[in-house]
């Protein structure tokens, strides 16, 4: 895809927006290296709306049916979790990571507030599985 034109006073200028296309596949990815990892540092807006995803993707593994599990593999992506490349995110979901929250309802992940990001002095969170 490629950047878009605009035409004004001064000549074109290119314009590369953050589409919600991009957006869409931002979160993807990380709610994917969350629970891969179990932690994933963000910036504050960012942690709002992954802890959502987040919390969505575990209620859909404590369910454990198949619908769930297609439901959840939409957003995850095929990726392996461990070295020997035997285990995908997605099986960890739901083999190791749902079994954990079965007794609790809501509230699977957490955002801690650390140090403002040095470059633009950003604020950001990590967020983590509880």
């Amino acid at each position: 895809m490629a950047r878009k034109n605009i035409h004004g006073k001064k000549g074109v200028k290119f314009k590369a927006g953050f589409t919600a296309s991009k957006k869409k596949n931002m979160m993807r990815n990380l709610v994917t290296e969350l629970f891969k990892f179990g932690h994933v540092e963000v910036t504050e807006k960012v942690a709002f709306d992954l802890k959502i995803l987040a919390d969505e993707m575990v209620t859909f593994a404590k369910k454990g049916d198949l619908h769930s599990r297609r439901q959840a593999s939409r957003v995850i992506r095929d990726i392996y979790a461990d070295e020997t490349g035997k285990v995908t995110v997605l099986q960890k979901l739901f083999d190791e990571i749902a079994p954990k929250y079965k007794e609790r309802n809501g509230g699977y992940t957490r955002a801690l507030k650390v140090q403002n990001r040095r470059g633009d002095n950003s604020p950001m969170c990590l967020v983590e599985l509880v």
